[in-house]
């Protein structure tokens, strides 16, 4: 095959697999949690008003977040109109285009296993559920990787272009979740030029013309927030960064092993392979520290410390969630394309502990995946029938897996063999699985029920429910949402959502009001009430 023709066949894969793995479906279920529709409900308002400095919510500021998640839906909706799946599209977007970047990078600095780093990079499991989550995760995650691999560039060629480069998408970075991603860019590279003994390289990456470009990406957007909003410096700086750092403030406390787990969670499948390489890297660098700097190996230094900084540095924070850690990912699945990369030029065969490991983690997803409509809605994974034969069609897989590997054709069929279940368990979970996670998890259902049986656009209210549904609710119902727990309970006729069992007859808060049950949304154990204005005392609770 010419370079022409594996060219043009490296790009239908790598199209191919990005469409399908962040694109395909993202409309199958709604918004999940707090945050994904809080954020597209800010960028709906920001879009509305016309103001692209500001995030807004309900009316009012809401300065926890930088800007540039909220840009790109902006841009998103403008261009597919306003729906879920539309503000899912800025992360699926990121995704792809950090794939292509690992592709380049590949092709440039580390060729023939181009098309292994990127596929790799796709398909680990932290990459597809946050690029299919409307995050502001992956614009950071996205502009770093940006920024380390331009900056590695530029170390090992030399050329000042790169250093631009690494310096525009630190911009990015700040602009996609705050100064965190000068923080970790800093420490990565002083790290690295510490392991390689050069401190001179960290200085020589503090070059004048690229803290200019910096300057220029981010700094317009927070002056410009900072002079409409005099209280953003408190609230972001001093709360959502010093004070979720230092504190348990947010309530998102986890053990101090937590990102551990996460990262090898989000490595899956390539987490064994992944470990090993990370394992032959520090034992070479231990053993071979003054020439392990002079010959190309020194690249897996640079992403083992990339891989271990954010990890460490998250792992200190008081406040922990999973998405933290995506920065991370790219430098494991870059590893794993190097460890096989070695391999495969000297012709050299893995442990068969660590085929046989691979393949079991490999396919173990499968089995939830199958039957992921039991988990969901029983919350357990059920035995039974259902259990064995997901069970003996993961087993299948393994052994196929296993075979292979060790078979003439070898290492090189790694990433073909281990994206096939991969595969499959995306599938399995959106077609199987989607319907059943818009209803259990979403309140995109619970809203179109609503407004089947109001009469207009009525006000909406919450008592004793999850965050979950009130920000959901605010966006399905483009509305901002009173909390009858805050004390927000509408003077006007309005909606109540609240938990299942609710006897309004019993509340005080309703004292003077008519009330009429209108329905119950049973995934959730949620129901809905009509409450009239003051001075209507009857009750209609008839289910």
């Amino acid at each position: 095959m010419s370079e022409q023709s594996r060219t043009r066949a490296d790009w239908l894969l790598l199209i191919g697999f990005c469409a399908f793995l962040f694109f395909f479906g993202l409309n199958y279920f709604g918004l999940i949690g707090a945050d994904e529709p809080r954020y597209a409900q800010i960028a709906r308002e920001m879009l509305v008003r016309h103001d692209w400095i500001t995030p807004v919510l309900g009316g009012k500021p809401w300065l926890e977040k930088p800007v540039l998640y909220y840009w790109q839906a902006m841009l998103a909706y403008s261009i597919f109109g306003v729906s879920d799946w539309a503000a899912r599209i800025p992360s699926a977007v990121d995704a792809t285009l950090l794939v292509i970047a690992v592709y380049f990078f590949l092709r440039r600095f580390r060729p023939g296993f181009q098309l292994d780093g990127a596929l790799m990079t796709a398909s680990a499991a932290g990459m597809i559920g946050l690029a299919r989550a409307a995050s502001t995760d992956m614009p950071l995650a996205a502009a770093l990787s940006f920024a380390m691999l331009a900056w590695y560039a530029w170390h090992e060629s030399g050329k000042q272009a790169y250093l631009s480069g690494f310096y525009v998408f630190v911009g990015l970075g700040t602009l996609a979740k705050g100064p965190v991603a000068v923080f970790l860019a800093a420490l990565i590279i002083f790290l690295y030029a510490a392991a390689a003994g050069e401190y001179r390289l960290a200085w020589r990456t503090f070059w004048i013309p690229g803290i200019v470009l910096f300057c220029v990406v981010a700094l317009p957007w927070y002056i410009a927030v900072q002079l409409r909003n005099p209280e953003f410096f408190r609230v972001f700086i001093l709360q959502h960064n010093l004070a979720r750092f230092s504190t348990d403030v947010f309530h998102h406390e986890q053990p101090f092993w937590y990102f551990l787990v996460v990262i090898l969670f989000a490595l899956v499948p390539w987490t064994i392979f992944a470990a090993l390489a990370v394992w032959e890297t520090l034992r070479a660098w231990w053993t071979e520290s003054r020439t392990l700097f002079e010959s190309e190996d020194k690249f897996n230094v640079f992403l083992v410390v990339w891989l271990v900084v954010p990890v460490i540095f998250f792992s200190l924070s008081r406040s922990k969630l999973p998405g933290y850690i995506l920065p991370a990912v790219p430098a494991g699945t870059l590893l794993v394309a190097e460890y096989v990369r070695h391999h495969v030029a000297g012709d050299d065969q893995p442990p068969l502990a660590a085929i046989i490991l691979h393949s079991s983690v490999g396919v173990l997803p499968i089995v939830p995946g199958l039957m992921i409509q039991y988990i969901l809605v029983q919350r357990h994974v059920p035995g039974g029938t259902a259990f064995l034969m997901s069970s003996g069609v993961a087993l299948a897989l393994g052994v196929g897996i296993a075979l292979t590997l060790r078979s003439k054709l070898g290492f090189r069929m790694l990433r073909f063999v281990t994206l096939v279940p991969v595969i499959l368990t995306v599938a399995a979970v959106l077609k199987i699985g989607g319907n059943t996670l818009d209803e259990t998890l979403s309140a995109g259902p619970l809203a179109r029920e609503i407004a089947r049986v109001e009469a207009g656009n009525l006000p909406t209210a919450i008592f004793q429910v999850p965050r979950e549904i009130e920000y959901g609710l605010t966006f399905y119902r483009n509305q901002a949402i009173d909390s009858y727990d805050r004390g927000q309970i509408p003077p006007r006729d309005h909606l109540l959502v609240t938990s299942e069992g609710f006897k309004p007859e019993t509340s005080k808060l309703l004292e003077g009001r008519r009330v009429s049950f209108l329905g119950n949304f049973r995934p959730q154990h949620l129901e809905y009430y009509w409450v009239s204005a003051p001075g209507m005392q009857e009750i209609q609770h008839e289910h």
